[in-house]
């Protein structure tokens, strides 16, 4: 897939980029390296090979899943304009 000037214009305007009319070819050129990289990319016959999550073979710590209160109901209510009861008092919003 080649991408042209036209296509980079379209693009950048539904991503809501200001791109100059001067800009456009090298962008194109440069959207059509990334797409030949990619497509290099998919030949690679990756049969067998485990995802990744990290270059190091190291496991996850977990930690003990242990429910609470919070116990920090008076930090968090601090910053309200207004509370009542430990709950946010927000205006009515529907009728």
């Amino acid at each position: 897939m080649a991408i042209d000037a036209e296509t980079v214009r379209k693009v950048a305007h539904l991503a809501r980029i200001k791109t100059p009319d001067d800009r456009l070819e090298p962008l194109a050129r440069e959207l059509n390296g990334i797409l030949a990289w990619i497509e290099q990319l998919q030949e690679v016959d990756v049969t067998g090979v485990e995802p990744m999550t990290s270059n190091v073979a190291q496991p996850l710590r977990l930690r003990d899943d242990v429910v609470t209160d919070g116990a920090k109901v008076d930090a968090v209510l601090s910053n309200a304009p207004k509370s009542a009861d430990g709950f946010y008092v927000v205006p009515k919003v529907v009728e």
